[in-house]
């Protein structure tokens, strides 16, 4: 841990690191620069980590070599000779820094096998340091050795024996994360699931030891880690394992280097379009089912896949096919194929256009109310997701119902209020995770329905149908507001012939 006179704390890191971004800005984008910065703090917390162990058995078998060698074969990862932070950071005023920093990471993942790809994807495969966005190559040099130097600074001595903790890098790591997405919009949003958000679903679904849990649209893998983190906590077991998949190739190697920084090593992060070329497949060639499916998946995607879709070789939509230019139930009845038969369960982040849309969609959705999957709808407040106002809900399914029945939860109202974003506080999540587990009826928070009202609602989900939450309008009392204001009307009579009178005296008037 820390020593007294050594002391460090997560805000004085983000803070160290949210400076650094100060390299690039006027140069070239969030978007863009978010890669090297994520990178960079990568490479360097490898660095730190290898160094620090390495200090600690010099320090206790100095003067055996091949000793200290072994020990650190059992490290997590393997750092080769040279393709270290402080090699770098020692020639960063001579010329050819990018093609430097490359050749190391190209090093680095070459050393580390599986750990740092997938079976047709590297980590840094789309990352360049030797790249014209940094301009033409002096200014490129000069760029990167004030990055080299932004990551040498004391605030970013990343060592073990002086976080003490795996946690804080990874929180820095999800904190520049959730800060490119509040900056860049939409788009840097697309793959950042609000902690409040990922902490709720992690709540609902309850992972157990032994779980196998799969985002089919990981993102940067927070929501998954969020599960795993929970079986840690309540359980004191690590006996689970994580499986994403993630379409965008830049956003697949945050996934893999976050599950990296915060030592999920039992975990199968897939590369590709999971709609159109679903990766997690067992032996056989067939959709691997897990206890757990959870993701946060694109709002409304246009452009699916709806042609690859007709010929599904896996008949994930059996049951219909989603409307060519609104994906969100492709991605709903691809997880609900990948939920095992007896402990599946699952919550997937939705518009509310998803809740009563018809057509194709309609259909849908009456067949999945039919079979018994859906458990709960629960309606979020708005502004919680970066990049969109509209208000989501999450739908939780379960492959085993004790009944037909279908919980219904306004959440809505259950947030603080930010400057750009709501929030959900800890006593929000606490409530609704209360109601889902209590199972009845709430006035203006939640309702039990039975697949007779469904039916009868011809299966919209839209939460006002079942959830009553009109405010009654206070009733005025017209004799008491007259007989107020005459009142009123005749102390400010007094007041005005007390405010003469002293005028009056001061010789005013």
């Amino acid at each position: 841990m820390a020593t007294a006179n050594n002391q460090v704390n997560q805000d004085a890191i983000n803070k160290a690191l949210w400076a650094a971004c100060d390299t690039f800005r006027g140069t070239i984008s969030a978007d863009t620069y978010k890669d090297f910065i994520l990178t960079m703090l990568f490479l360097k917390y490898m660095s730190d980590v290898w160094q620090d162990h390495y200090d600690k058995y010099s320090k206790e078998h100095g003067n055996e070599p091949e000793l200290i060698k072994e020990l650190m074969k059992n490290e997590r990862f393997v750092l080769p000779t040279g393709a270290d932070f402080y090699t770098l950071h020692s020639k960063r005023h001579e010329p050819g820094n990018g093609e430097r920093i490359d050749k190391a990471l190209h090093a680095i993942e070459e050393a580390n096998g599986t750990k740092l790809r997938d079976s047709s994807k590297s980590v840094f495969q789309d990352i360049s340091f030797n790249t014209d966005k940094l301009g033409e190559e002096k200014q490129k040099n000069t760029i990167l050795r004030h990055l080299l130097e932004d990551f040498a600074k004391d605030e970013m001595n990343l060592r073990p024996s002086r976080v003490g903790s795996l946690d804080v890098i990874g929180n820095a790591y999800e904190y520049l994360i959730k800060n490119f997405a509040a900056s860049g919009g939409q788009k840097a949003g697309e793959f950042y699931t609000p902690p409040e958000v990922s902490d709720l679903i992690a709540d609902l679904l309850d992972p157990q030891p032994g779980d196998s849990i799969c985002d089919p649209a990981c993102g940067s893998g927070s929501l998954l880690m969020k599960c795993g983190r929970k079986i840690r906590d309540n359980h004191n077991s690590k006996k689970y394992s994580l499986y994403g998949q993630e379409a965008i190739g830049s956003i697949w190697s945050l996934a893999k280097m976050n599950m990296f920084l915060h030592g999920e090593d039992n975990h199968k992060i897939e590369w590709g379009d999971t709609i159109r070329n679903p990766k997690l497949l067992d032996l056989k060639g067939n959709l691997q089912l897990f206890d757990i499916v959870t993701a946060n998946p694109p709002f409304s995607l246009d452009k699916w896949g709806i042609e690859e879709a007709s010929n599904d070789k896996f008949s994930r939509f059996r049951r219909g096919l989603p409307p060519k230019t609104k994906g969100d139930y492709a991605f709903i009845l691809h997880m609900i194929e990948t939920l095992k038969p007896k402990t599946g369960r699952m919550c997937v982040v939705v518009p509310h256009g998803v809740l009563f849309r018809g057509a194709a969609e309609g259909k849908i959705r009456q067949q999945l109310i039919d079979e018994g999957l859906l458990d709960a709808v629960i309606g979020l407040p708005s502004k919680l997701f970066y990049g969109t106002g509209i208000p989501a809900a999450i739908l939780v399914f379960r492959k085993t119902k004790v009944d037909d029945k279908t919980l219904f939860i306004d959440a809505s109202r259950l947030f603080k209020e930010g400057k750009n974003q709501n929030l959900l506080r800890q006593e929000d999540i606490e409530k609704i995770i209360q109601l889902y587990q209590d199972r009845k009826k709430v006035d203006k928070e939640a309702y039990v329905a039975t697949l007779e009202e469904i039916q009868k609602n011809d299966y919209n989900l839209n939460i006002p149908r079942y959830v009553d939450t009109f405010e009654e309008e206070e009733s005025i009392n017209f004799e008491e507001v007259y007989s107020k204001r005459i009142s009123l009307n005749a102390e400010l009579v007094l007041l005005e012939k007390e405010m003469n009178n002293h005028l009056k005296e001061l010789g005013y008037l």
